[in-house]
């Protein structure tokens, strides 16, 4: 009985340990993966991107652009995607061109392309 009660501690205890919310994505290997597949970055950022926690950047593909934009913890992406979502015009589909994994908050400039996505999101580190 003493047995079951420890296997059920330690359960408990690996349960509400980590997993991928707890990660965290550097602007600068983020920023150094994409760059090392080939991909252009740079410009401007928008307003809501200068004021980010844990920095932005811009990457170029063939047909799009994105904004990636990171905040230092899950709470401060959520509230840059929130910021985002007061901030944009109204005639844009917000929800098409705006996408969050964990603490990093990607704009796009038009609906992206799964191959553009998943480059951007495979750079995530």
């Amino acid at each position: 009985m003493k047995t079951l009660g420890c296997l059920i501690a330690v359960g408990l205890l690996a349960a509400s340990c980590g997993g991928s919310s707890t990660n965290l994505y550097s602007r600068d290997k983020t920023q150094s993966c994409l760059a090392s597949k080939g991909v252009r970055l740079g410009g401007g950022l928008d307003f809501v991107a200068t004021t980010s926690t844990g920095g932005a950047f811009r990457a170029h593909f063939p047909d799009n652009d994105v904004t990636v934009v990171f905040g230092q913890t899950n709470a401060d992406a959520d509230n840059i995607n929130q910021a985002y979502h007061r901030f944009h015009s109204q005639n844009v589909g917000i929800d098409d061109v705006l996408r969050q994994q964990g603490n990093a908050v990607m704009l796009w400039h038009q609906h992206p392309s799964d191959a553009d996505l998943n480059r951007v999101v495979a750079c995530l580190e």
